[in-house]
């Protein structure tokens, strides 16, 4: 795929990134470097008799985190990469937790665009689902990013 500007993305434009298993290494690390160590990722005796999820869960952000690098590995992502000028906004919001073992990807579209008052930019907006190995929506993330124009 060529570099694309804001020029060339579409409304309605989809893909899907291939998926990714949450490991048990995956949740300690990302405790370790964000400093959460919650016992609902940390404590499976806790988790188990304390939580209606019966078990530990992954970090929410360790799981927007893991999304940003199967998104950023995509065709899409790459050919708006010279054109990026940055994220503007994003949105999230859980809607099922995520567990050691579960593997995620995410569907992705385009869902809106509007350009710059100064005219030689344009910020797009991207509807991120994150589907767990049963297509349940675990995640989902409105990204808002600025790109330049041709």
């Amino acid at each position: 795929m060529n570099d694309l500007y804001f020029d060339d993305v579409v409304e309605g434009f989809r893909f899907e990134t291939g998926g990714r298993t949450i490991t048990e290494a995956d949740i300690v690390n990302f405790a370790g470097v964000s400093g959460d160590f919650h016992k609902l990722h940390m404590d499976a005796q806790y988790a188990e008799r304390h939580t209606p999820h019966g078990e530990r869960i992954a970090h929410g952000m360790l799981v927007v985190s893991i999304t940003t690098g199967l998104i950023g590995r995509s065709d899409f992502m790459r050919a708006i990469e010279t054109s990026t000028l940055g994220v503007k906004e994003l949105r999230c919001a859980f809607k099922k937790p995520v567990f050691i073992g579960d593997t995620i990807r995410v569907s992705a579209e385009i869902i809106g665009r509007s350009e710059s008052k100064a005219g030689n930019r344009g910020t797009i907006q991207m509807l991120r689902k994150v589907l767990n190995q049963h297509d349940e929506t675990v995640v989902e993330l409105s990204w808002f990013a600025t790109l330049l124009k041709r």
